[in-house]
């Protein structure tokens, strides 16, 4: 990798568009539509819509199209994993980042000089996609949605099992899950069905096409139903996943005194659980804990370390305490709501 003599805030830095390279002239999950992107995942805060050119996974890219009208206009590139394309001066490759299907680390080479752009990433294994992959760099650039020491999240198979005993224990009741439609749904389904859960599964109508998009690439879920147009008393003792925002509206009248359960890192704060109506708060996260992020530093062995968004500054202090040239970037934009 590179020497000291070229200055990586020189061709990569953060701008009110968002993470802008400046040789290869191309943004990294810009925060508005810009002419060239190249996008880690398809969460909203990261892939938006409207650019003139996107360079991403083909499962993201795929996401892409589903959320935001099949992009007429944007001239799509997929990469895959391990392949590589020369922006500019810059070559670029994407690697797994382990947080939902398709989502990806951008790496970035330029005149021996190595950045990672880890975008959001987990380490823990996850059927619906490719494990996190560590990519030794000059600067490792981090989320810090959970870098705290309080975060250390439990195995999600004890999770899943306080749900499954739940379910053993209260058969004649609903028990509604509240999950983010793109990523923690899938991957809620698949630890259940690990976990031995064969029942058909009921799903909100807005989960349903992200849902058939992961069955299009590979990922079984099982026996996946709508909750539209059936009978009610179907429905005890069932399993329905649900957005969280859907919990507290109309919709969720239907289920007559259903187990309140949500799934999201956040669940191990108690005052977030109570804030979210959560009777059975499962700890579940597409995010890195505080042990991940510290065990991540290591194992990039980066010399410097840039924080996006999160906790920044308790992970930059970490950094610098072990002897990682440490900054926070600040990027606007990022949400942290689906973690």
């Amino acid at each position: 990798m590179a020497t000291d003599t070229l200055n990586p805030r020189s061709w990569l830095y953060p701008t009110p568009r968002g993470l802008y390279c400046e040789p290869g002239d191309f943004y990294v999950d810009p925060a508005v539509a810009v002419a060239r992107a190249v996008i880690t995942h398809g969460h909203g805060d990261h892939a938006r819509p409207g650019h003139r050119a996107a360079l991403a996974t083909p499962e993201t890219l795929a996401i892409m199209r589903a959320r935001f009208e099949d992009m007429p206009n944007t001239a799509q590139q997929p990469l895959a994993y391990g392949e590589s394309v020369r922006l500019g001066e810059v070559d670029v490759r994407l690697a797994p980042a382990g947080h939902i299907l398709g989502s990806a680390q951008a790496v970035l080479e330029y005149r021996g000089q190595r950045i990672v752009v880890s975008g959001d990433f987990k380490r823990r294994p996850d059927p619906t996609c490719p494990p996190f992959e560590p990519v030794p760099c000059d600067v490792f650039i981090t989320e810090a949605t959970f870098a705290l020491p309080v975060f250390n999240h439990p195995p999600d198979t004890s999770e899943i099992g306080k749900l499954l005993r739940s379910v053993a224990t209260f058969p004649e009741r609903t028990h509604l899950v509240g999950v983010y439609a793109l990523g923690k749904c899938q991957r809620v389904i698949c630890l259940l069905r690990a976990a031995g859960y064969d029942k058909r599964i009921w799903l909100h109508g807005t989960l349903v096409p992200l849902c058939m998009l992961y069955q299009k690439h590979g990922i079984d879920l099982g026996d996946v139903m709508p909750v539209s147009d059936t009978v009610l008393e179907t429905f005890k003792g069932a399993i329905v996943l649900c957005p969280p925002s859907a919990m507290a509206d109309r919709w969720s009248r239907r289920f007559a005194d259903p187990v309140a359960a949500v799934c999201s890192g956040w669940m191990g704060v108690r005052a977030r659980a109570r804030q979210r109506g959560a009777e059975l708060p499962l700890v579940i996260s597409d995010h890195a804990d505080w042990p991940e992020l510290t065990r991540t530093l290591a194992d990039v062995g980066a010399p410097r370390v840039w924080v996006t968004h999160g906790r920044e500054e308790a992970l930059v202090h970490y950094a610098r305490s072990i002897g990682i040239d440490a900054e926070a970037l600040h990027l606007a934009g990022r949400e942290e709501e689906g973690a």
